[in-house]
């Protein structure tokens, strides 16, 4: 793919690494791709970070077609900069887009925008302890057109933001509320694609677990209302009588990446792992009982997030005193090893930009 690259005559001043947050400061530079029917994928480039301007009219803005992925570059201790299985990130993007009626782009092509854009701001990359680059690649339609049928349009961008923990309180447990009344997906629906609209609908939820003092919504499946799909931003894990326990993949949950990479490596390491359908009324029991020992949840953004107490139906329940278990820590450490190159990547999944 040929890449042409203008860079900014306005570089950025850079933040203050100690004090990043997460997704509020972007790099100097973004990369676009455009899509007409009769050109089809073309036009790649590289220009400094800046607004769009769209017709208020544009598609995406009234129908929401558009999807979505997120990654990130880390840097090592010996100055290399990797990426975690992008190819995997390219591969749900073109699932979305076929759910979405997009035009899907080469898996390939994906993953070289991505490494040219963190190449061109390879600078932004943090080094800090806990910090990485987030690179977020999306695609949205841009016929100027009222009407519900798939444009004909379409615009990819990648954007960069160089970040700290996702949730402030870093490895610390959180709470998670359950919510027993509102749906975010069903099967046969989008709960397994990366798209926006699978976030608008999560949003009133996340405002009630706010005001229980909660860090994410827990998700229950919208047929039956009983049984565990995911949390808001990431899939979740439980850890009953020493076995890892996650909801199996049904068509209304996303397949997070993180979510399969600590499948493969938890099963590396020897632990007995399960994908099955799990009720909250299991997780109680299991709580009860004193057999649930662990709960985590995964995703690119929070990598491994230990959960400390769930609120479901006015009742807390605390998990493992409120601390994080010793199988969580183990995975975290093993799949932020590999992230930023501190112990070998057996199974092959990072790649070296710099």
């Amino acid at each position: 793919m040929n890449i042409s690259i203008k860079l900014t005559q306005n570089p950025k001043k850079k933040p203050d690494e100690d004090k990043l947050s997460f997704g509020k400061q972007f790099t100097d530079h973004m990369f676009l791709m455009d899509y007409k029917e009769d050109k089809g994928w073309h036009d790649a480039r590289i220009v400094p970070y800046g607004p769009l301007t769209l017709d208020p009219s544009t598609n995406v803005l009234h129908y929401g077609q558009g999807v979505f992925e997120g990654l990130k570059a880390y840097k090592t201790e010996d100055n290399r900069v990797l990426l975690f299985r992008p190819d995997e990130n390219a591969k749900r993007l073109k699932s979305s887009c076929e759910r979405l009626c997009i035009p899907p782009i080469d898996e390939i092509d994906v993953v070289e925008g991505i490494i040219k854009l963190v190449k061109t701001d390879i600078d932004w990359v943090p080094s800090s302890k806990g910090t990485s680059l987030y690179i977020r690649p999306f695609i949205i339609s841009t016929d100027p057109f009222l009407g519900v049928h798939p444009s004909h349009s379409y615009l990819f961008m990648i954007i960069l933001s160089p970040v700290g923990p996702y949730y402030p309180s870093g490895l610390n447990p959180t709470s998670i509320y359950v919510e027993d009344f509102y749906k975010r997906a069903s099967k046969g629906g989008m709960g397994h694609v990366k798209t926006m609209g699978n976030y608008a609908a999560s949003l009133i939820a996340q405002q009630k677990a706010e005001k229980l003092n909660c860090i994410q919504t827990l998700w229950l499946d919208a047929h039956e209302g009983k049984y565990i799909e995911e949390v808001g931003a990431m899939n979740v894990f439980f850890v009953i009588d020493n076995k890892v326990i996650t909801p199996k993949l049904s068509g209304s949950i996303l397949p997070g990446i993180t979510r399969k990479s600590t499948l493969e490596i938890a099963k590396s390491l020897g632990f007995e792992v399960e994908e099955k359908l799990i009720s909250i009324d299991d997780v109680v029991s299991a709580l009860e009982k004193g057999k649930l020992q662990e709960c985590f949840g995964t995703g690119t953004a929070a990598v491994i997030s230990p959960v400390g107490e769930l609120i479901y139906k006015d009742t807390k329940y605390v998990i493992n005193n409120n601390k994080i278990g010793q199988i969580s820590q183990k995975l975290y450490d093993t799949l932020t090893g590999m992230q930023y190159g501190k112990i070998e990547d057996t199974f092959g999944w990072t790649v070296q930009v710099k």
